[in-house]
């Protein structure tokens, strides 16, 4: 047997060893009989769409939790970045620098506010953008004419920066913060994926005016679907409510609306079920983090790769559980995700880098060195909550 098939065939006994025989999933809700008395309450109630006691609470949950001082809860995560970007300002051909390591969804809410996605690279350290690097590329590319940055090679506006904390691991978003003050962006955190994590003992998503919260079904809570825009700015949650309810000034019976709105407001059926998941929180992240615990008990005897851990400065929620190739294991990849799937061990890379896809071909980027290097390293093993039981 070669080196590399050793490698492979310790992998997926280390794996086998945490979550048992398969079928096992990369991520699954856990549903207890707390969430089928909230869900029951509510279909009782009849109120299951957008007006409902547990949409109210739920926002208020999220805000306590969080420390922001306001959550206003919509359909997804992309519908909750695609409102902050419009409050923000982000204006049509705008570019807005975004991760190419991170989900389709958060290039596509740029699109759906009819502007530019503007490509920039990360780092090994938490695989959030490289705010070293970032800074120096923007000094090279950017003019700064009346408080306005401007992509010199473009000659476009860009007017904003979306961080995202990748795994719901933090990224540098101190260092960010700073970057985007220099360049006057403005910042719209995307912690879709980092409920339940704090960078230097504050929640992710309330760093700039705006966070982005998700809720989908394969989340550290879920609603079923969901999301939830938090901020600190009484104005900006008053307008995302009204722009995500259609536009629609409150009235007992007319139907009066003054602007383009969407009908983005979260059902309460799901908000029932959100608010339940919320419930269980601390204990899903005690969960997370023993599995974490258990995954490296099995792996750090395993040469050439590591398992991902929370970054400095960090208290990570371990959404996913990430394995991490060295450089001279890239060939690997393939053959290890083969092994643990053909297992029924379900595991996935990373995303494809959003720079690669034939829509984004003709978007402007930086060099993307460390994102096409970790596309080819990142493997995620399964990461359910339960799973720390076996």
């Amino acid at each position: 047997m070669s080196e590399k098939s050793k490698i492979v065939n310790l992998i997926v006994k280390a794996v086998q060893k945490v979550c048992g025989e398969g079928p096992v999933y990369l991520h699954e809700p856990s549903v207890s009989n707390l969430e089928h008395e909230f869900v029951g309450d509510c279909l009782k109630s009849t109120f299951v769409s957008s007006v409902g006691k547990y949409v109210d609470r739920f926002e208020q949950e999220i805000s306590e939790y969080t420390g922001a001082k306001h959550a206003v809860a919509v359909v997804n995560g992309t519908s909750a970045l695609h409102i902050s970007l419009i409050l923000k300002g982000v204006k049509k051909d705008d570019e807005v620098l975004v991760p190419g390591l991170t989900f389709a969804a958060t290039a596509n809410a740029i699109c759906f506010a009819n502007a530019i996605p503007h490509f920039v690279d990360s780092e090994d350290e938490t695989f959030g953008i490289c705010p070293k690097s970032l800074e120096v590329y923007l000094s090279e590319i950017c003019d700064i004419k009346n408080n306005t940055c401007v992509n010199s090679l473009t000659g476009r506006r860009i007017s904003a920066i979306i961080p995202v904390h990748i795994f719901g691991h933090p990224c540098k978003i101190e260092e960010l913060l700073t970057v985007a003050k220099k360049f006057n962006l403005e910042v719209i955190e995307d912690a879709a994926e980092s409920l339940g994590s704090f960078y230097k003992g504050k929640h992710t998503g309330t760093f700039g005016k705006l966070g982005t919260i998700s809720f989908n079904g394969n989340k550290i809570i879920t609603a079923g679907g969901g999301g939830m825009i938090i901020t600190d700015d009484e104005d900006l949650a008053r307008r995302a409510k009204h722009l995500s309810t259609t536009a629609k000034i409150p009235h007992r019976w007319e139907y009066v609306h003054d602007q383009v709105g969407y009908n983005y407001r979260m059902p309460n059926l799901n908000a029932a079920l959100g608010c339940a998941q919320l419930k269980r929180l601390s204990e899903f992240l005690q969960k997370k983090r023993m599995l974490f615990q258990k995954y490296s008990g099995q792996l750090d005897s395993v040469e050439g790769i590591r398992l991902f851990s929370e970054p400095t400065n960090c208290c990570s929620n371990y959404w996913l559980q990430t394995i991490v190739l060295d450089e001279g294991n890239l060939s690997l990849r393939d053959d290890i995700l083969a092994a643990l799937n053909s297992s029924g061990l379900m595991s996935r890379p990373a995303w494809k880098g959003l720079h690669t896809l034939q829509h984004f071909k003709e978007s402007p980027r930086m060099d993307m060195k460390v994102v096409n290097s970790l596309e080819k390293r990142i493997i995620n093993i399964p990461s359910s909550s339960f799973l720390n039981n076996n």
